[in-house]
């Protein structure tokens, strides 16, 4: 007997019209679904007039569940495995019953969708070249900050998720570790409620002060860059990159990306020698 399919399939994370005809299919196809909450995922299932039979892998659980759900893989059975909202495995439960997929050489198929960290990085007006997804700080300050130091001189945007609870303190640690960068911080996506606040950090925390705080947020933030200082350290940097075999104009872009300086300055002093 053959094994099944593990479907991992995205649902909304507000607006239900924003689900896809794929994952609509497959969820009336599979034999059974993996819901992290099937309370929750119910009224989904509900309100598109699918009836398949649920089985509950919410964290304390997902271990255990993962291998009655692997046992009905293996015995032939097609499971799709949702989360609550967006995609499962994705600062969500999920991960264990996909890694155990994998090691039971059981075909894993994603059913793409919606997203938050995507939806408000698409919004937020930042660099969308390269980010780092830190998911949720962790909760104790001291410990959130450092991470946060951990990850002060990356130069990716960096994006994380946050508690409504928490949001306040969060952006203060932020600025407070990282510097008074630009951020975008994003509510309610999709939903009634939704709201993007940009500018810094302190004017978005302003800005939040004034405003009822609920529901899940994403905060983008800027990655970091170099003060504008030594133009020289600048110019070296430049040629140990040539040096290294990199393109002048890939290695004036890094560098001047870095030190947040002309490159059309730094490129004809790099021709100079």
């Amino acid at each position: 007997m053959s094994c099944g399919v593990l479907y991992v399939v995205a649902t909304p994370i507000g607006n239900l019209e924003d689900i896809t005809a794929r994952a609509l299919r497959i969820l009336k196809e599979v034999d059974l679904i993996a819901a992290e909450d099937t309370r929750h995922s119910l009224k989904l299932l509900t309100h598109f007039g699918i009836s398949k039979p649920l089985v509950s892998y919410w964290s304390e659980k997902e271990k255990a569940k993962a291998e009655e759900i692997i046992a009905r893989l293996l015995s032939g059975l097609n499971v799709a495995v949702i989360s609550d909202a967006g995609t499962p495995g994705i600062s969500d439960p999920g991960v264990v019953l996909v890694r155990r997929a994998i090691e039971e050489n059981i075909s894993v198929i994603p059913i793409p969708g919606p997203s938050a960290l995507i939806a408000a990085l698409a919004v937020s007006g930042l660099d969308t070249d390269g980010f780092t997804f830190a998911g949720f700080l962790p909760p104790k300050q001291g410990r959130r900050r450092k991470r946060l130091a951990e990850l002060a001189h990356e130069t990716l945007t960096l994006i994380f998720y946050e508690a409504p609870h928490r949001i306040m303190e969060c952006l203060e640690d932020i600025r407070d570790c990282l510097g008074d960068r630009q951020t975008a911080v994003a509510k309610e996506i999709s939903k009634m409620y939704e709201d993007v606040l940009r500018g810094t950090l302190s004017e978005v925390i302003e800005k939040l002060q004034s405003r009822t705080i609920a529901g899940e947020y994403v905060v983008i933030v800027e990655g970091f860059h170099k003060e504008a200082g030594s133009f020289d350290e600048a110019l070296q940097e430049v040629h140990a990159l040539l040096k290294k075999g990199l393109g002048r104009k890939e290695a004036v872009r890094v560098i001047a990306d870095n030190y947040n300086i002309s490159k059309k300055e730094l490129y004809d002093k790099s021709m100079e020698g």
